[in-house]
């Protein structure tokens, strides 16, 4: 059986306040109970199915007291995982969680990458991306590397023309060449699958996406190439906890045959295993 908490962001807000007031105190060092469950925070999907099915199938062989929280947004995970109240977390990509660290002055470190969610941009109105009409409204995520993934995607399509070496901080401003006269529309990840029927397409995220009932290798008017992508999901602890023997057994099991066949089967292509 499933026993999977659910948090919202509107729950958990109060998750950001204790980082705040705990951070001028707060060392590297971790107090973590190694004598408990490890609890992660993962997006619903494709993360949390991924653990349930580690939780479900593998942790008891191997030792493991799992147990996964459910978070909606991108910024949760991280400052429970920096205020001890989760263990690890899984949901986002290193170059996400260096800009994270960068503006929160969070601690939290990558133990291994598991899978890769193409970006894709959709539309509930136009088939090809080419039929996208003069100033079409197209919405993209609006933190700082989602937001450079997806401009970087309509980019390496020919939809859009970036200045040279902005890689995934680019922004709007950015943009050197725009013959469609596209107008970007900045949303908050997780809002881009459902502003479809209000604007002309969306870059989505692969587990928004799937959430949405989206195919991403069918449904995609242009997908990421999975060939030399840094953008793999991975799981992620408050650094000096990399050694907790309840996380290095995750890790192994996340990167285990069984997990692969898992992740290969379930999501058809729509999530790809990294390792």
């Amino acid at each position: 059986m499933r026993n999977t908490a659910k948090f919202t962001t509107a729950v958990l807000a109060a998750g950001a306040l204790t980082l705040g007031l705990t951070a001028c105190g707060s060392d590297k060092e971790s107090a973590t109970d190694v004598s408990g469950p490890l609890v992660v925070a993962a997006s619903p999907t494709p993360h949390a199915e991924i653990l349930d099915y580690v939780k479900d199938n593998l942790a008891k062989d191997a030792g493991l007291d799992l147990e996964v929280k459910e978070f909606t947004d991108y910024v949760t995970p991280n400052t429970a995982t920096e205020d001890g109240s989760v263990g690890a977390n899984y949901f986002q990509t290193q170059p996400y969680l260096d800009e994270f660290n960068k503006k929160n002055g969070t601690h939290i470190v990558s133990v291994v990458d598991v899978h890769l969610e193409p970006l894709g941009l959709y539309s509930h109105k136009v088939k090809k991306a080419d039929d996208l009409k003069s100033g079409a409204t197209v919405a993209v995520p609006n933190d700082t590397v989602n937001e450079g993934r997806a401009l970087q995607l309509l980019a390496a399509n020919g939809i859009i023309t970036l200045k040279d070496g902005v890689g995934t901080a680019a922004t709007p401003s950015d943009i050197t060449e725009n013959p469609k006269k596209l107008e970007f529309k900045e949303l908050e990840a997780a809002q881009t699958p459902r502003s479809l029927d209000d604007v002309d397409a969306a870059v989505v995220n692969g587990n928004y996406a799937i959430e949405a009932d989206l195919k991403p290798a069918q449904d995609a008017l242009v997908l990421e190439s999975a060939k030399g992508n840094p953008n793999s999901n991975l799981l992620a602890v408050k650094e000096g906890n990399e050694d907790d023997p309840r996380v290095k057994k995750l890790a192994k099991l996340l990167n285990s045959p069984e997990v692969k066949k898992f992740i290969e089967d379930k999501y058809a292509g729509a999530v790809l295993p990294s390792f």
